[in-house]
């Protein structure tokens, strides 16, 4: 099967500070890609690199078999790829509501239907659909973060650390809906809960020190305890 995104000897500086040195790895349509490794590995920062946020210095981004490598960030958008950053994104001053309404590109019947089956997914955003985004909790910033992505027909989605600093509980709520978007989506995910990394990825690339040093199926990975050990500091 032809990948939808692929990266080849990817290498992006941030001011004078060279953070990926040699990133490749392939994106399968419909599966979970998970980049795991240690904090400073370089992951955020290829997830920016794909959105044109960190531009590539050397080497190329292909996404649909088309170099988007020098597009701008709001390029890329439009070609199909969601981003859920670290920081979640969302605009605190807007209510839930708005802030899902900004996201749309358009609104027609299909943006609403994907609305509807969001809001399915995550209630808390209709019950607090009034209320401004930064009176929510972590956890439910979180939900809008990732409904606000997921409201137009990307055929991609980054998700950035879905899990940080979440309630056990909240952490499992939003691994059970990105379980159930790997089913209409494909999807890249950066991720330190290795326990949700494991039961949501189809495939794993590891990153250590700005480049790509192992991959393959999660469950060698799971089976793995010297890898784990070697490069996620996890028995």
């Amino acid at each position: 099967m032809k990948a939808l995104l692929e990266l080849h000897d990817v290498q992006t500086y941030i001011d004078q500070y060279h953070i990926l040195h040699d990133i490749s790895f392939e994106v399968p349509k419909g599966e979970v890609t998970v980049l795991l490794g240690r904090n400073g590995a370089g992951k955020t920062t290829t997830l920016r690199t794909i959105m044109g946020l960190n531009p590539a210095a050397k080497g190329s981004v292909q996404y649909n078999s088309e170099d988007i490598t020098k597009l701008s960030p709001y390029k890329i958008a439009k070609k199909g790829i969601g981003y859920v950053p670290e920081d979640q994104g969302i605009f605190e001053g807007l209510t839930v509501g708005e802030n899902m309404r900004v996201a749309m590109k358009k609104e027609n019947e299909s943006t609403h239907e994907r609305m509807e089956w969001v809001l399915d997914l995550f209630p808390d955003l209709k019950t607090f659909w009034k209320k401004p985004g930064g009176q929510l909790s972590g956890g439910q910033k979180q939900m809008l973060a990732i409904a606000r992505a997921y409201m137009n027909e990307n055929e991609l989605l980054l998700i950035d650390e879905p899990s940080k600093g979440l309630a056990p509980i909240v952490v499992e709520k939003v691994m059970e809906s990105i379980q159930q978007m790997k089913e209409r989506t494909t999807i890249v995910l950066v991720e330190q809960n290795f326990l949700m990394a494991s039961r949501i990825g189809d495939q794993f690339y590891i990153l250590d020190d700005g480049q790509t040093v192992h991959q393959g199926a999660m469950e060698e990975l799971q089976e793995n305890e010297t890898l784990r050990k070697k490069y996620l500091g996890i028995a």
